[in-house]
Parts: structure tokens; sequence; C-alpha cells
């Protein structure tokens, strides 16, 4: 297939190369020259925030999008997020709330620009940095020109971006402009990588303006643009510097600025105050610079979504994605949504929607839990995958995602002997027979002691993956027992597996201090709410069948959003696995709670 568009580095010139029986398209909606974005020749400014199509449900995703509008936005920055749409390999799914169309139409419908963001990698606090764990299972070189690579990304190219080409302003569609990578100067120096991206978006059809982002030093600059792709930058303060890093011709944009940033399980909740954030915002837009706020709503990392950092420890992201953004987890507009609407107004010609009103919420309630299988029961009435294997299989290999997985044999050991387990990640609670022995942690402790007495019996090892690295050198790496598991100095062999399913447990038995347990509810009308465990220690959440995320006594997070789409008119049910002890009770609370704040403003 012949290249649809070649274009000069200062996006300047733009010659369009379409073969005969290709429908006629217009021009690329932007391009940019002498430090200036243009649209049809005048000068424009990228007034956008970010929203994440994939933590967001889909019912919603109109309301939110009005909102931003109504924020003075012209235009939502969405990532597509790979292993959303292709969490199986081959099965790549467009539907429902796969359905990035639908939003991209939306969007346009609203009267938004998109700027696109379909990288192979985002980071963006998601697992794995949007990269499908089946590819990082068996690529040891991921975001470089490694052969695997290249063909597990431009297979799913393939499917994705002709999807997309119709949408482009050239077509009549909203998207003004794409993303070719997402931070690269601060993960590698693979031009070719690059190169190949920045072609196959050419060659499959995107013509509108590219871009790439990176952070503010000349290293991470050099290292992540790529010719005819205009670079971009992300931080929460340094427009000067940014401003000073600018190549010859090029507009200043930041893609990211950070009005909030995200948590981290055993941390508290980050915030950053509507004066800080506007003040960076104003002084971008007096340099005569675009933005796009990042996140302008921050969504939910719904079901087991949530990535991981890791800064000599792992540090697993909460559930939520709320980010001290603007417009709230659930859509209420706070201080920061009129700090810029007012700062946004003045590059409208005309008069800027209306305030969405705020969103209408359940009353308080409460409930028991009714414990209805030990997590034992849980793990026994889980088939086994496969057959017995000598020594532990990661994850990756057992085909399991995220969640848990249970590793079993028989042992036995002599008197005052220990257990090791190399390689945990991230969390395995033990078991022998019946007798629960205690927790191992990858960063904490990973060596326990067996009964004084010695003897056997049936070791159950009950794993965790408590979230996906998403961004550094670790992206990518695998999820259960890397190594091995050893009793004193010699490995334990012959182990059974079992995945745990990602659904609701609807076991019944007589249940336990830990385990799965049931509460029910009774609505008069679905509306959003959040959910509470005040006594609870660390389990996952369903209602009505669908998986909320995970709560933490460690904090920061103390509430689930529980958006109105999930609930129904009547009967709700609530099911809790929790693996560390079953609280009494679960909440309806009226208003969230993230826990004690820590002020944050980036660099």
């Amino acid at each position: 297939m012949p290249d649809l568009l070649a274009s000069a580095h200062d996006g300047s010139s733009l010659a369009v190369v379409a073969p005969a029986s290709a429908a006629p398209i217009g021009a690329p909606a932007l391009s940019w020259r002498d430090g200036e974005i243009l649209r049809d020749g005048v000068a424009h400014r990228i007034l956008a925030g970010s929203i994440h199509y994939f933590r967001v449900h889909p019912d919603l995703w109109e309301d939110r999008l009005r909102r931003l509008a109504a924020m003075g936005a012209n235009t939502v920055d969405t990532y597509v997020a790979w292993n959303f749409h292709e969490r199986v390999e081959g099965d790549i799914r467009f539907d429902g709330w796969r359905d990035v169309e639908r939003f991209i139409r939306l969007a346009g419908e609203v009267g938004l620009d998109v700027f696109l963001r379909p990288s192979p990698y985002i980071c963006a606090e998601w697992s794995n940095g949007g990269i499908p764990f089946w590819v990082s299972g068996r690529v040891a070189a991921l975001r470089t020109s490694d052969a695997d690579f290249l063909a597990a990304v431009d297979a799913w190219y393939d499917e994705l971006i002709p999807r997309l080409v119709p949408l482009q302003a050239s077509h009549g569609g909203p998207i003004v402009a794409v993303q070719v990578e997402n931070e690269y100067g601060s993960f590698g120096s693979d031009a070719a990588y690059l190169a190949h991206l920045s072609e196959g978006l050419r060659r499959r059809g995107m013509v509108e303006m590219l871009t790439t982002a990176d952070g503010i030093t000349p290293d991470m600059i050099a290292h992540g643009s790529v010719p005819g792709a205009m670079t971009t930058f992300t931080f929460g303060t340094g427009v000067p510097v940014a401003a000073a890093l600018r190549r010859e011709g090029e507009a200043l944009m930041c893609s990211e600025l950070w009005g909030g940033w995200f948590d981290h399980w055993g941390e508290r909740h980050h915030v950053r105050s509507a004066d800080s954030m506007g003040g960076t915002v104003r002084e971008l837009l007096d340099e005569g610079g675009s933005v796009s706020l990042y996140m302008a709503h921050g969504g939910t990392n719904f079901g087991l979504w949530n990535g991981a950092n890791h800064d000599e420890v792992l540090q697993p992201t909460v559930t939520s994605y709320d980010s001290d953004a603007p417009i709230g987890e659930d859509g209420t507009l706070g201080e920061k949504f009129h700090a810029l609407r007012a700062l946004f107004a003045p590059f409208h010609s005309g008069e800027l929607p209306p305030v969405p009103p705020q969103p209408r919420r359940q009353r308080a309630a409460s409930t028991a839990l009714e414990p209805v299988a030990s997590l034992l029961d849980v793990v026994r009435a889980t088939p086994a995958v496969g057959e017995p294997s000598p020594r532990p299989l990661t994850f990756e290999q057992l085909g399991a995602e995220d969640g848990l997985a249970a590793y079993e044999t028989e042992v036995s050991f002599p008197e005052d002997a220990t257990l090791t387990v190399d390689g945990l990640h991230d969390r395995a609670v033990v078991f022998l027979d019946d007798r629960r022995l205690g927790v191992l942690e990858r960063d904490g402790q990973t060596t326990l002691a067996l009964p004084v007495e010695g003897g056997g019996g049936r070791l159950t090892l009950l794993v965790e993956s408590l979230g996906r690295i998403n961004y550094g050198p670790y992206t990518g790496e695998g999820k259960g027992i890397m190594g091995g598991v050893m009793i004193g100095r010699r490995f334990v062999n012959g182990w059974t597996h079992r995945a745990i399913p990602q659904t609701a447990p609807d076991l019944v038995g007589s249940g336990g201090d830990d385990g799965a347990a049931v509460a029910s509810f009774d609505i008069a009308e679905p509306l959003d709410a959040w959910l509470a465990f005040p006594d609870g220690s660390k389990g996952m959440v369903w209602l009505n069948g669908f998986l909320l995320g995970r709560y933490w006594s460690v904090g920061p997070q103390e509430t689930l959003y529980a958006p109105a789409p999930l609930w129904r008119e009547g009967r709700n049910e609530v099911v809790v696995l929790d693996t560390d002890g079953l609280g009494s009770r679960v909440e309806i609370r009226e208003r969230p709670s993230f826990g004690e704040t820590e002020e944050f403003i980036g660099s």
C-alpha cells in the first residue's frame, strides 16, 4: 500500500498521495509554522482535556464530554488502550465499552475536536501501560524495533487504524491530531521504532497532524522526537523550560498539564489547588501555548485495570483515577472546573455551553455482609489449569491476565523449617491444609516459618497480581511466581495451578473469616453511589456481577465509585472476595472519601 501522506518536519507542506480508487479527502485540519498551530491558515489554540473512554461507563460518555465542553475545552484527548481491546491474542473487540469509534463520534456531536493517542504504549497508570500481557509475556524488548514486537503492533494497527481513518477531520470527522508514541524519551532510544510507528500511521491513512509527548529535558526530547511529528511536553510546572526546548518552527503545547495526580495504595491522596493549576495554565496561555489538562475527568480503574509503578518497591495504583480533576469521578464539577472555564472563555467567539447540574446520588444506607464461602472454598471450586508442572508457572504461562492464581502441592518438612518464595509478583496468602500460615509480599516478607514440629500436608499459595507496571524499565514484567518455592534450601516440585475467575463467586456455604460474602440493597431509582467497606481488609467487589475494583485498608481510597448504569430498580447484589479478613457490612455513601490528602504540583 503506498504512503498516503508525506509532510515537512514543520507541518507546513502536506502532500496527499492516494490510490486512484480512494474517496477524495480534504486537507489536514491542523499544521504548524513559525511557532504557531494553524487551522485553515489561521492561528489556533488547542484547549483540551483528557477523558479516557475505557475509564468511563459508556452510558456516561456523552455526559462527561458535555461537561468538558462546558469547561471551555475545544478538544478531548484520549488514549487507546490496546490491552482493553485485545485481551486474548487475535480476539480484537470494538463493541460495547470498547466502541472507541462511538466515543469519537460523540465528541464530534458535542462540538469537540479529538486529539487521539493510539500509541502501543500509553502509560496512563493503566495495566502494563496498555500493552497486552500476552505480548509482554513473549517479547523481551518492548517498545523497540524487535521483530516480534513490531509484528504484534502492526497486526493491532491493521485492525485499529482503518476504523479511525474515516473519523479524521480531513474526512469530515473530529480527529485533528494523532500521537505517535508516549514519553518515549524517558524510556528508550530506538529511532527506527519511532519511525516505524510514524510511517505506519501515514501508510494506513492517518493524514492529520502527528505529535510526540515527552518530559522537559533535552535528553527526553532528543530521544522521543521523530521527524514529521510536532514535539509536545508533559509537566505540572515548567512553561519557560518547555518554551526553550521547542524545536525550530514548532508551536508550544503541553499535551499533559498535570492538574492533579494519581494515588498508590498506602500513600496519601494527591491534590493540587485550583490556584496552583490555574497559574500554570495561565502562564502557558500567556506564552501563546496550547494545553491538554491531564486529567480533565479521570474516571475509574474498573475491574483490575489499575497499573503500578516501581521505585525501589512496587507501588500499585488504587481503583479510583479521580486525579483531583476538574470533573470528578462521578461528574461533580469542582473549583478547578470553574477556574478553567474562566481561563478558556476568552478563546471562544461565542458563549460557552451552560454549566451542567451536579450529579444526583443515592441516599446513604448500610447492610450486613453475609459470608458464603471461605477463601479455600473459592480456590477448591476452581478447576486446575493444564497438567501439574515441576516448577510454579507464571501468570503468563497460565494465560492469566491479572487477579488471583492458586499454586498447590503436597509437601513434607522437618522441624523448624522455613518456606521461601523466589520472585513473588506480588502477594501470596499461604495455607497448609486448612491452616492459614501468613502473607508474603514481593518487597516485604518473602520467607515464613512452617509449623515448628515439622510434618507435611497440602501447601496452597494464593498469589495476587496487584497491578502490572506501567512506567519505566520494569514495564511488561511478569506476574505470579517468577522463580521457585523452597523449603530450606531445596525446591518444592509438583505444582497444580488454578486461575481464579474474575467473576463474582457464587458459592453457598458456611463462610469464614476470609473469602466471599454477599449483601443486597433495594433501591427505588438507579443513581450514582459510593460503596464503603469500613471494617473490611483487602478485597474485590462486584455490583450486580460487574467487577468494580479493589478496596484495601491501607488506604488512601475508602470508597468505590458505583455509577448509576450499574444499578437497577429493586434488588441489587454486592459480592465481596476478601483475602485478609471479611468485614461485617457494606455502606452506600453519598460522597466519596479518598483519604488523607497531600499537595502535588508536579515538575
